[in-house]
């Protein structure tokens, strides 16, 4: 009869949760497995047979990020009543997590790793996508108003979600580099100006 192997003696949850804090403050490239051991309050062989490897952790470490501090900010695409509020909440909200005391600043999946030759390709690729699907659902999001007639049909849509989702991922970079809250929400409040012309077709 086989034996059974032995119970793990740590909640795999919980040491997840603790290894995406590590990712989320250090990067993939900076974590070292000393890192994740002290944070995760096991031994590397319990992190290898639970998780495969370092990369395979920090996958599911970014799934968790997108399905927590990602997910509050992305759900007001959904949840207003309008394309231009749903933009509003989406960037206010960015500011508010990426802003956080009791967090890391930035997000993780804008800041998890290299974007330069050194950088792990595989990672690099993973959060690569993940950006994209952003870029996807704020598009998702303008063509429903456009279908519903409450915006226009003629404006370039595609280039409007792409300034969006790349003002979202600039006030990730200003909050890891220690801009207050206050002045993340007056750059929201400057993008929110131009609403009005990019609808009309003036840039």
């Amino acid at each position: 009869m086989l034996k059974k192997g032995r119970p793990r003696k740590f909640d795999r949850n919980d040491a997840l949760e603790k290894a995406m804090y590590v990712f989320w403050s250090k990067g993939f490239e900076n974590t070292s497995m000393p890192n994740l051991i002290e944070a995760m309050k096991i031994n590397s062989p319990s992190i290898y047979a639970a998780f495969g490897s370092k990369e395979k952790l920090f996958l599911e470490a970014a799934e968790l990020y997108s399905n927590t501090e990602g997910g509050r900010i992305w759900a007001s695409m959904q949840t207003h009543p309008s394309a231009r509020k749903a933009i509003e909440r989406m960037l206010e909200v960015s500011v508010e997590e990426f802003s956080r005391a009791d967090r890391p600043n930035g997000c993780m999946i804008v800041l998890g790793s290299l974007h330069h030759e050194g950088g792990n390709d595989d990672i690099r690729k993973a959060l690569q996508t993940r950006r994209m699907e952003c870029l996807t659902i704020v598009y998702a999001r303008l063509i429903h108003d456009v279908n519903e007639g409450l915006l226009p049909a003629g404006p370039d849509w595609q280039s409007i979600a792409a300034y969006y989702v790349t003002l979202q991922q600039g006030l990730s970079i200003q909050a890891r580099d220690g801009a207050t809250r206050e002045a993340l929400m007056a750059v929201v409040k400057c993008a929110l100006l131009s609403w009005d012309s990019l609808i009309a077709g003036e840039y």
